[in-house]
């Protein structure tokens, strides 16, 4: 059995931002993958992603953006390179296909068992991610059709002929909808509550001025309801300059149907509440602008037309639609099938608050609204892990 100080479970940005902050204090630790760095970015991510954020938000401990585009957007495969190469910069103690099986507490210390070897540490902090694992609803098991996720979708020709159902409106479902109409296939897309933003405004990024409003700074301890808040859809923006929401898939060609209710072999019971949806959409997007507006101190004529679905349809027969194929863009869960240590909420979320969970010396990173709303952006996740380095190193014992 080795021994650290602190071992970090996960090689991802979040892992590495906690390797660097704690390389910076002196402290002790190793990092430890189920494969290589970046190991989701690598093997779960289609081949035309490109990063929501714009490169300038990209910065991670000791690494600002420092390249020659900085208002653009890079491509994953790209980010999984820098990743690695910044690691490399820090020497980071990364011990890659080291695949966690259990995490328990052994007397004063914790006991972290992997297919390379075990580690005791005095703390740990887990950097696994918030995209753990597909969100694919129980209804899935009652449909007859090919399903795949994100995760496993790598292009329009991954997918048999014919037609697709994206079942999902946030930032990943208006993507592929976008991609495989763009290829030729017919696609319809299964719309819930959804986060309508357009890329840019007044000339700037959206993300620019959700930055100057401080809306990225804000805490969840400002939040009315932090579980609401931590589910929020994510905006449908793409990593381009261009907009893509419900209004510019209906304009392609995109069929627009209400969420999927229930299954039965190849026919789906749709929620008729698209138009209400689409509605309180276009109204939380109206109310940003006006927010933006106001502190730009200007009132912009950019106000797109609210999206009208052709028709409300309750029922889609997906065989005589020509749909051969559902793709679940229906969010994440969180796993954590080795932990054997009493920290979960009954939803199977790690209880934490900055990042300490209620067991000392157990740490979380890279959360959505850990703390910040940025907390789970590639550029946000840096000062949760300076806060969690210094706890473990004692300099906010009390914090």
């Amino acid at each position: 059995m080795r021994t650290t100080d602190t071992v970090i479970i996960g090689a991802g940005q979040a892992g590495l931002a906690a390797s660097r902050c704690l390389t910076d204090r002196g402290h002790d630790h190793v990092v430890l993958d189920r494969g290589g760095i970046g190991q989701r970015w690598r093997t779960c991510s289609w081949d035309s992603l490109h990063l929501l954020t714009p490169n300038w938000m990209n910065g991670l401990p000791g690494r600002p953006y420092a390249g020659p585009d900085p208002d653009g957007f890079a491509p994953a495969a790209a980010f999984t390179d820098q990743l690695a190469e910044y690691a490399r910069s820090f020497a980071a103690p990364v011990e890659e296909h080291a695949d966690v099986s259990r995490l328990r507490l052994r007397g004063n210390d914790f006991e972290v068992v992997t297919g390379a070897g075990t580690w005791r540490a005095r703390h740990v902090v887990m950097a696994t991610g918030w995209c753990d694992r597909p969100a694919i609803p129980a209804l899935a098991r009652s449909l007859t059709a090919h399903q795949v996720t994100p995760a496993e979708y790598r292009n329009p020709r991954s997918l048999p002929p014919g037609g697709v159902l994206v079942v999902g409106a946030s930032a990943t479902g208006v993507q592929l909808a976008d991609e495989l109409r763009s290829a030729g296939r017919d696609v319809t897309i299964a719309a819930g509550s959804h986060t309508r933003m357009e890329r840019s405004h007044l000339g700037r990024d959206i993300y620019w001025w959700l930055a100057r409003l401080g809306v990225l700074d804000r805490t969840i301890d400002e939040m009315p309801d932090p579980v609401r808040a931590r589910r929020e859809p994510s905006p449908q923006l793409a990593g381009r300059v261009d907009r893509i929401d419900l209004t510019t898939l209906q304009a392609k060609g995109v069929q627009l149907v209400g969420r999927v209710l229930a299954a039965d072999g190849h026919r789906v019971r749709l929620s008729p509440d698209l138009p209400s949806t689409i509605a309180a959409a276009d109204q939380r997007w109206r109310r940003l602008l006006d927010r933006i507006d106001a502190h730009a101190g200007t009132r912009s004529s950019e106000r797109t037309r609210t999206t009208t679905p052709a028709r409300v349809i309750s029922e889609l027969d997906l065989r005589r639609a020509g749909i051969r194929t559902v793709l679940w863009a229906t969010g994440h869960r969180r796993s954590h099938p080795w932990l054997r240590i009493p920290v979960l909420d009954r939803h199977g979320e790690i209880r934490q608050h900055r990042g300490r969970t209620p067991a000392p010396g157990l740490y979380v990173l890279g959360q959505r609204f850990q703390h910040h709303r940025s907390s789970n952006f590639i550029g946000g996740v840096g000062r949760d892990a300076a806060f969690v380095a210094d706890h473990i190193t004692g300099r906010h014992a009390h914090a």
